[in-house]
């Protein structure tokens, strides 16, 4: 669990108070105010996690959240003062990881941010990785890419994550329940059929590549695995 957070947050007193929550837990926290400090701080030295203020003085925290995913997967959990579902809803599928309402407790940020770092893999916020030695998919971790036998596949958020897990751990069976417990913030508002859905969209860009191969098992009443061999 990384230990070293980017907090970027203009209002001195809300830096206070996230500062004094997370080093109390053990982590190191590094404080800026605006888009820009965040930017030389990310290019410097990187960070475990960022926690983002959406309204900043010299930008939105979205279009930061949007720059940054063009060349990290660095966790990130937004801070927001709207209470909005579609800026819930927006700061998510840019590539949020989390998002908590001001005014907020200490203690429930700390465990969000907890929450975060358990369930974000070693090497998540890394360049590539190449899978399984023979496999035939590479991830592209930093800019959130998978390739399959050298092409790159068009995925959704919720269709990277699925893969990258059963990439991660070939052979081994998730129930639908562990693949929405991974790889949603929320996973009680997905259904079982969301995940069936997200594999057979999968699926058929596989197919498009390589008819031949089909990469991705389904275990009848318990759920989907990666083969170890094709």
């Amino acid at each position: 669990m990384s230990k070293r957070i980017l907090v970027v947050e203009d209002e001195p007193a809300i830096a206070d108070t996230i500062t004094y929550a997370l080093t109390t837990e053990g982590f190191e926290v590094v404080w800026c105010t605006t888009g820009g400090e965040a930017r030389a701080i990310l290019e410097e030295g990187g960070a475990g996690l960022i926690v983002l203020d959406i309204g900043l003085p010299d930008c939105s925290g979205f279009d930061l959240c949007r720059e940054i995913r063009r060349s990290s997967n660095v966790p990130i959990l937004f801070l927001t003062a709207r209470r909005d579902e579609i800026d819930r809803v927006v700061g998510l599928e840019i590539g949020g990881d989390d998002y908590v309402l001001k005014p907020f407790s200490p203690r429930e940020l700390s465990a969000r941010v907890k929450a975060i770092l358990r369930r974000t893999p070693p090497g998540e916020t890394g360049g590539s990785s190449g899978a399984a030695a023979g496999s035939p998919f590479v991830i592209d971790q930093k800019r959130r890419r998978i390739f399959f036998l050298g092409s790159p596949l068009e995925l959704s958020r919720y269709e990277y994550r699925i893969l990258e897990i059963l990439i991660q751990r070939p052979g081994w069976v998730f129930s639908r329940d562990q693949l929405m417990q991974q790889a949603w913030e929320e996973p009680g508002s997905s259904t079982d059929r969301t995940i069936d859905t997200h594999i057979k969209t999968i699926r058929a860009q596989l197919r498009t590549i390589h008819p031949g191969l089909n990469p991705i098992q389904t275990h009848r009443g318990l759920g989907y695995s990666l083969k170890e061999s094709l």
